[in-house]
């Protein structure tokens, strides 16, 4: 017998999971978009020509560059806070000061990272 939960789509949308479903939500998009920059960059070498050209000139922009670079850091280090919540399972308890330790390392390395991408895209 399954689990049988009555919860509409509204509530659904409601919930606050805050900080642990924040990271969820943006570790699965972190790997959506890397998985879908591999595929177009591998797609785009195999067929070469204007397709080459076009698929490059989008992986030249500097917003494009911080989309990949956020993808990145970002599923690196919540990784990283997975990968160490699962070896030593007595830290789950402290599984919220980790989300919050994770955002202390995530944001200042992404914050350079924006900016000298910002300042090279806008040929400053």
């Amino acid at each position: 017998m399954g689990l049988n939960r009555n919860v509409g789509l509204a509530s659904a949308l409601r919930y606050k999971g805050q900080g642990p479903m924040l990271t969820y939500v943006l570790h699965r998009l972190g790997g959506l978009g890397m998985a879908i920059f591999i595929t177009i960059h591998i797609l785009s070498s195999f067929v070469g020509g204007k397709v080459g050209v076009f698929t490059n000139s989008i992986y030249e922009n500097w917003i494009f560059q911080i989309f990949i670079f956020f993808s990145f850091l970002f599923h690196s280090i919540n990784g990283l806070r997975i990968v160490i919540l699962d070896l030593w399972p007595q830290l789950i308890e402290h599984q919220r000061q980790a989300v919050w330790l994770e955002w202390a390392i995530f944001l200042p390395l992404f914050a350079v990272a924006v900016y000298v991408l910002a300042i090279s895209g806008l040929g400053g």
